[in-house]
């Protein structure tokens, strides 16, 4: 019966971590429209910074934990999911993003809500640039 080689790392030089850096299960991807633009990261960009740092967690918890629920994340509906960001002065943001084919957490929509329920116009817009994104607009 023939050995495989592996490679094996070697081990931590004495009193040195020995810790891994996890990995992302879902790694997080910009939706990008057929002009080349990047509606989420557009978004982000208009937010101040302390905003942005705080809806950026919320994405990397769901990276790193995906599947991940409330009150991170929700599943909607049609393969949707928004992850959901508390900001100051009782703003609510919310992320709308798919799982696609290869296990990436794609971005396609993001907005400040304003009302109980996630307005339909944001969810049509969602569901229209994940139907892109299926169809391999980039």
């Amino acid at each position: 019966m023939a050995r495989t080689s592996r490679s094996v790392p070697a081990p931590a030089p004495a009193g040195e971590p020995t810790h891994t850096t996890p990995l992302k299960r879902v790694p997080a991807i910009f939706y990008r429209t057929e002009a080349g633009n990047e509606p989420v990261r557009g978004w982000l960009k208009g937010l101040d910074r302390d905003d942005r740092r705080r809806i950026g967690e919320s994405i990397k918890l769901v990276e790193f934990g995906w599947p991940i629920g409330m009150p991170t994340c929700r599943p909607m509906r049609e393969g949707l999911h928004e992850v959901r960001t508390d900001l100051p002065s009782n703003r609510i943001a919310r992320v709308l993003f798919y799982i696609d084919k290869r296990q990436r957490m794609v971005l396609l929509h993001a907005f400040i809500k304003k009302s109980r329920t996630t307005p339909m116009e944001d969810l049509e817009l969602a569901k229209a640039n994940k139907r892109k994104h299926e169809r391999g607009v980039p």
